[in-house]
């Protein structure tokens, strides 16, 4: 990735740290620790669930799955090339217990039992020892399936000539109205209606997905894996193999990415593992090739939005009514809480008194969608910001001009009527980019640029977001999240909690909160991948409240542990020394200090799940995101030199990991803007290859300037709050609004690939030239 303009950013930095007067300065909270994996990693020491060694005597597993979109199974062939006597062979009658994957409904089997809804789906495992046998045993079996009418698309399932869910093929329907949105668009002075359309994407990460499980002599069940929610796995093992709680243990292994993706399926790969383990007796290693794993996993939701405005004659908002849709695909895994934080994020930064959100995640016979960075987010975030550039361009405004009158100010009040007080930075953010990336002079070399003509055309866009951090609603009230920390006979610390590291830096930014609470040194705390039997669960590693939440907890632990020893001790510990001693002294005692503390709701903080009223989370982090793009007239690509981007986030733990998340996401997203595109047919992608799946490069990053406005927060550990999933939401937006500045098109639909762009160019009907 290039890097950042120094020139640019070191200035912005600076201006960052004196605007920000209450800023939290201590020894190791906001110091660039050293990321506490990196060596392993950059030595290839680190070891992956791929990289341990299939135990004596263990199988490894395949899964044969449907090949058409919907029908039942007829019956299963296998062919006489093989010996199936040597290999195992496991169904949904083997299955113990109850045929579900616990997600937020138990809609989805571990195994289909009659009826595939999508393709993909699993219908049966094999095993054996011998890789070689059992790939030729996968090509031997044929599964004869009686096809059903499928419903592949939104459009499909509204008909409902085709159930798959209920009585109306929707997993989940949720609505926010504040005002009489409706009645004041009536007496609108302009009102503008757009239709947005976002696609599934990929998530790419660099680790294939992967599980080993086996049985212990005492009937324990083991699951080691690559995962981003070991309490997810464990409460989905219990009630389909007919377990006690106690008799489930789950493990993290190194995990080389998730972004989501591994949130909701590794209980599948886990129940398919563990199966073929209890049925064989043996231990049982599963793990996906890139193709199987493109192919069969979860993906982004693919949206659509239509929005209709209402403004006065002034250009502010007075009414807004939002429709929203998502396609779930077959099961509903994480369906309904994406669409609740699409919705709540539909509005987008903006003040608007009549406001009129309805929003629908549909069931299709398409591989189930689930988690992805922004979760629901980036989707109406993204309408919301090229709809008001939509609007501007109606108005005849400047869209910086058409933002500026309309973002929310400190004192705000969202669509579920909470007041956000204080802690509103959209206005400062946008201000704060504007000012970092040079608009007015960059847009006016541009614009003369393009006076003169040429083959590539220039162009500036800005958008604003919001992300809410932590659960939606009662999530976090719900999973009652509880952390600990214990001691070492050594003297130092260790970390107990079930949030995993997949590569954003867990352990060195949750090391630095507890290390700063104490005042010890950060190699001083050691933390070890979680591990059910030993950690509490905290809750998962998702929604941008590891450091927030995990992070309060572990901190709230640590002052615990030391109010706990300075009354043993009977003086206060106010050095690293003094608590290390009274470690050691307790240890020599034959005492292990611990403590542990559990989750409590912030004052106030009250949320009407039925009428999505309240306050939806208890802050939200800000970003303001310039682009500037070239737009080959030629060829239609579209190409991002820079992105500016000033993210309020609290107080920044470690700035170094924080700008590599800013930076990490911003490239994914410009990837969902322009690249990544999800070809299906009949019911699968046909794309399923890096070689055929585009994804950015560092040939396609553009240049990146991070400005953070750090501002601690009330609810967070010294201030902080959730960062990772905040710089997907707003460089989308962003990049359109640059292409219409450059070429005086709109992009309705992501992503806006050349093909796409050409077809706007041209006047041609998009689909037409896509199909």
């Amino acid at each position: 990735m290039p890097r950042p303009n120094t020139k640019a950013a070191t200035p912005a930095r600076r201006t960052a740290s004196r605007t920000a007067s209450a800023r939290f300065r201590g020894a190791v909270v906001g110091t660039p620790v050293p990321r506490r994996e990196a060596p392993d990693k950059l030595l290839g020491r680190t070891v992956y669930v791929d990289d341990v060694p299939l135990p004596a005597g263990g199988v490894y597993v395949r899964t044969i799955r449907s090949r058409i979109a919907h029908g039942r199974v007829a019956g299963v062939r296998f062919g006489p090339q093989v010996d199936w006597s040597r290999i195992a062979v496991v169904t949904a009658r083997d299955i113990p217990g109850r045929n579900f994957v616990q997600h937020i409904l138990q809609d989805q089997p571990a195994l289909a039992d009659g009826l595939v809804r999508h393709r993909e789906e699993p219908i049966l495992l094999l095993a054996h020892e011998d890789r070689e046998l059992l790939e030729r045993a996968v090509r031997a079996v044929e599964v004869d399936c009686e096809p059903l009418p499928a419903a592949l698309t939104i459009a499909d399932s509204r008909r409902g000539d085709v159930r798959i869910f209920g009585d109306d093929n929707v997993f989940k329907h949720c609505r926010i109205r504040r005002g009489d949105a409706r009645a004041a668009m009536e007496h609108a002075a302009v009102r503008v209606r757009g239709r947005y359309t976002t696609p599934a994407q990929e998530h790419a990460y660099v680790e294939n997905s992967g599980v080993l499980a086996r049985f212990e002599p005492d009937g324990t069940l083991v699951v080691q894996g690559s995962m981003q929610c070991p309490y997810y796995v464990h409460k989905a093992m219990v009630p389909l193999l007919g377990l006690p709680a106690e008799k489930v243990r789950v493990v993290q292994c190194e995990t080389g990415g998730g972004f989501g993706g591994k949130e909701d399926w590794p209980s599948v790969l886990a129940a398919h593992a563990a199966l073929v383990a209890r049925v064989t007796g043996r231990p049982a290693k599963l793990v996906y090739d890139r193709e199987e794993d493109m192919l069969s996993t979860p993906k982004r939701h693919a949206g659509e939005v239509e929005i209709e405005t209402g403004f006065d004659e002034d250009g502010r908002l007075v009414a807004m009514i939002v429709d929203v849709a998502m396609n779930g695909g077959a099961y509903s895994t994480m369906s309904p809480v994406v669409l609740s934080r699409g919705a709540l994020h539909a509005g987008g930064p903006y003040r608007c008194e009549n406001t009129d959100i309805e929003a629908r995640a549909y069931a299709t016979n398409l591989v189930p969608a689930g988690a992805f960075r922004g979760f629901g987010a980036p989707q109406t975030l993204f309408a919301i910001e090229a709809h008001m550039d939509a609007c501007a361009a109606a108005m005849e405004m400047d869209p910086v001009e058409l933002r500026r009158r309309n973002l929310m100010d400190r004192g705000a009040t969202t669509a579920t009527g909470q007041n956000l007080g204080d802690d509103v930075a959209a206005r400062d953010a946008f201000e704060s980019a504007l000012e970092l990336s040079g608009w007015k002079a960059r847009r006016a070399a541009a614009w003369r640029r393009n006076r003169a003509g040429g083959q590539v055309r220039r162009g500036l866009g800005v958008s604003v977001v919001l992300h809410g951090s932590g659960f939606t609603g009662n999530g976090e009230r719900n999973i009652a999240s509880r952390a600990a920390v214990d001691t070492l006979p050594d003297g130092r610390l260790r970390l107990l909690a079930a949030a995993a590291e997949i590569g954003q830096g867990r352990d060195t930014v949750l090391s630095q909160l507890v290390a700063e609470e104490l005042g010890i040194e950060v190699d001083d705390v050691v933390s070890d991948k979680p591990d059910t039997f030993v950690v509490p669960n905290s809750g998962p590693t998702v929604a941008s409240r590891t450091t927030m939440i995990v992070g309060g907890l572990l901190r709230e632990a640590a002052a615990k542990l030391r109010a706990e020893l300075e009354e043993r001790e009977g003086h206060p510990l106010r050095s690293r020394l003094a608590f290390q001693k009274a470690v050691r002294g307790a240890h020599a005692r034959g005492e292990s200090p611990r403590a542990e503390v559990g989750y409590v709701p912030p004052a106030g903080v009250e949320f009407d799940d039925a009428t999505y009223t309240g306050s939806a989370y208890g802050t939200y982090a800000w970003m303001a995101t310039v682009a500037e793009v070239d737009v080959d007239l030629v060829t239609c690509e579209t190409r991002v030199t820079d992105l500016w981007m000033v993210p309020e986030a609290g107080t920044i733990v470690n700035p170094v990991l924080a700008r590599g998340q800013i930076e990490g996401g911003a490239l994914q997203a410009v990837g969902w803007a322009l690249l990544e595109d999800v070809r299906l047919r009949d019911g699968t992608m046909w794309n399923p290859r890096l070689s055929d799946y585009i994804l950015p490069t560092s040939a396609d990053a553009p240049r990146m300037h991070v400005r953070f406005l750090d501002r601690p927060c009330a609810l967070g550990p010294f201030g902080a709050k959730g960062l990772g999933e905040l710089p997907f939401d707003g460089p989308a937006g962003a990049i359109v609004a640059a292409i219409r500045d450059a070429v005086d098109v709109l992009v309705h639909d992501l992503p806006a690939t050349p093909e796409r762009v050409s077809a706007l160019l041209s006047g041609a009907d998009v689909q037409e030239v896509l199909r």
